[in-house]
């Protein structure tokens, strides 16, 4: 199959092309530079193009998701659709916590081609791979949770990097993972015995860890193994006033870690959903931001990435590794609480959360958001998230596309529709940046793909994958900056022109129009199988001493994966 997109406003920043008129020429699922006379045309003269949309970190597979649904039916009551006659999109429901078909059918009509399911305990990893053949159209790669694993533990006890690296490539070919995601180090295995770490430098009661050490030896792992993705780092003492300093010595911690030669990525962390960690103060009565702190270390180091995590005033669910922070939150609101401890790897928890804009600590969070939008000067760093759904659904992507891209409907929603907060204690009136569609391109699409490690989407170049997204926004006629027109961005961006994944057309008028499995994206570390079978050799009478399931059922079987994208890394390095 082959076809042109013709004279659309390409914006693709990988390939430096920013608003020119230009063809796309796609040939069975790839981009190519030409094709042959008998190829169809469709004319998209005028209109925003740009690469499939990447999101770097959301929460849309495993059993978080379930026992959200479980506990929260008023949530899954909102946003029901039934099926249309004749229609290829199914039912739809839920909100923050949508039905697997539903998020499929919502990220494409947003011209979402890839979404990053951002926290996969291995013990759970089969549920979670369930629930992607339940997705249709999106590749997903899935981040493997580590930060709290005692076989990880133990290995950063002793200091043996060298075992600590040949078990995650091991375990990410067990749980079908492509990263390596830490959350609350050390702390989430302190709450299994009721307590919680405080900083990178408290160390966990029973292995007498820190979150530093742990956070320096999976980062050593990580290059070792030249993963496409770098650590996925989040942060101990989440939520919490005068947290930016934990954060910041995060950063600091791993600056000195070289990242492998042979990966394409410039970071060596990607800290993830920043606005959460980044306040000052003693406690909410005296809470300040701290953004312009954190916002100048990333200025000026290259070793660290981040994604936002903004909220989006709606209520939500908020769903974590981060257990402890969950109990807190819990305490704060008095709002129904779910805990869950995943025997020798993580803890999880989940509450509602309600986000006003007349709040005093909604606006405040909603203004730290921003001003890491607004003050880091390079995109090619920061990705736009909302951490789906804790700080609100992934669906209020265009919403907030419109407010960066407006400075008068920011200052008028600064001035008429959120608390004080947002301005007597952030910054964010000072700025007066606006976004252009090239930046948007860049934090959406670009930036999500480079730092994620996937060369082969997230621009529009010769070779890559033909995921497109086409908005019925006729560009050089149509002003973003201008307050009346924000809700004409937000309605355009949630129901694009086309979706096209794979050289596929699944979207063409704000409709689905076919539905494709989605593809598990995940890494496979070559030529270490005969050292990582000794390693388990070794470990395998302790496994089966502290799990409550069998070595040998642990592990995701190819049947689970009933499409996959396998990346093949080699080390590069003596291991």
């Amino acid at each position: 199959m082959e076809y042109t997109l013709k004279n659309g406003i390409v914006f693709d920043p990988a390939n430096n092309i920013n608003g020119d008129m230009m063809d796309i020429h796609v040939r069975d699922g790839f981009i190519v530079e030409d094709v042959t006379s008998s190829a169809k045309t469709i004319d998209v003269t005028g209109k925003l193009v740009m690469p499939g949309g990447v999101d770097a970190h959301s929460h849309i597979a495993g059993p978080k998701l379930s026992v959200g649904r479980i506990y929260r039916p008023e949530d899954i009551r909102r946003g029901i659709k039934p099926p249309v006659k004749g229609k290829v999109q199914g039912f739809e429901a839920g909100f923050s916590l949508p039905t697997c078909p539903t998020i499929g059918y919502r990220y494409t009509k947003m011209g979402y081609t890839t979404v990053t399911e951002a926290a996969v305990p291995p013990l759970e990893a089969k549920h979670a791979h369930e629930e992607i053949n339940s997705i249709p159209n999106l590749d997903i790669p899935t981040l493997t949770l580590f930060g709290n694993n005692w076989f990880m533990l133990k290995f950063v006890k002793e200091n043996n990097i060298e075992d600590l690296t040949l078990f995650i490539s091991k375990w990410l070919k067990l749980a079908k993972g492509y990263g390596v995601k830490i959350v609350n180090p050390c702390g989430s295995e302190a709450w299994g015995w009721g307590r919680n770490v405080h900083g990178i430098d408290d160390p966990e009661d029973n292995w007498n860890v820190t979150g530093r050490e742990v956070i320096r030896a999976l980062c050593m792992a990580n290059e070792n193994l030249a993963l496409p993705h770098s650590i996925h780092v989040h942060t101990n003492d989440l939520g919490h006033p005068g947290n930016y300093e934990t954060t910041l010595k995060t950063f600091d911690c791993i600056k000195d870690i070289k990242k492998n030669p042979n990966v394409e990525r410039n970071q060596v962390m990607h800290s993830t959903h920043l606005q959460f960690h980044a306040y000052d103060g003693t406690n909410w009565r005296d809470v300040t931001s701290a953004a312009d702190k954190i916002i100048d270390y990333i200025n000026k180091h290259d070793h660290v990435t981040g994604d936002i995590g903004q909220v989006t005033f709606d209520e939500t669910t908020t769903m974590t590794a981060d257990a402890p922070m969950e109990y807190d939150l819990y305490k704060l609101t008095g709002l129904k609480w779910a805990n869950k401890d995943i025997e020798v790897e993580t803890a999880s928890g989940l509450i509602p959360t309600i986000y006003s804009s007349r709040s005093p600590v909604g606006a405040f969070q909603w203004a730290v958001g921003l001003e890491f939008l607004y003050g880091i000067k390079d995109p090619w760093k920061i990705v736009l998230t909302t951490d789906s759904p804790n700080g609100g659904p992934f669906i209020r992507y265009p919403k907030i596309i419109s407010w960066l891209m407006s400075n008068e409907k920011l200052n008028d929603m600064l001035d008429n529709e959120v608390h004080s907060w947002a301005t007597r204690r952030t910054t964010l009136a000072e700025y007066d940046r606006e976004y252009s569609w090239n930046e948007i391109a860049t934090i959406t699409r670009a930036s999500p793909a480079k730092i994620l490690g996937l060369t082969d989407r997230g621009h529009l170049g010769v070779g890559a994958k033909a995921d497109i997204s086409v908005y019925d926004i006729d560009v050089n006629d149509f002003d973003a900056t201008r307050k009346c027109n924000s809700p004409i961005v937000e309605e355009k961006l949630l129901n694009s022109l086309y979706t096209i994944k794979d050289g596929e057309i699944l979207v063409k008028d704000g409709e689905i129009t076919k539905l494709v499995g989605s593809r598990h994206v995940w890494t496979n570390v070559c030529g270490l199988e005969d050292k990582e079978e000794e390693l388990i050799n070794r470990i395998k009478p302790d496994f089966n001493r502290f799990y409550t399931i069998k070595y040998e059922n642990y592990g995701v079987s190819d049947h689970y994966l009933e499409c996959e994208n396998r990346v093949d890394v080699k080390p590069g390095c003596d291991i």
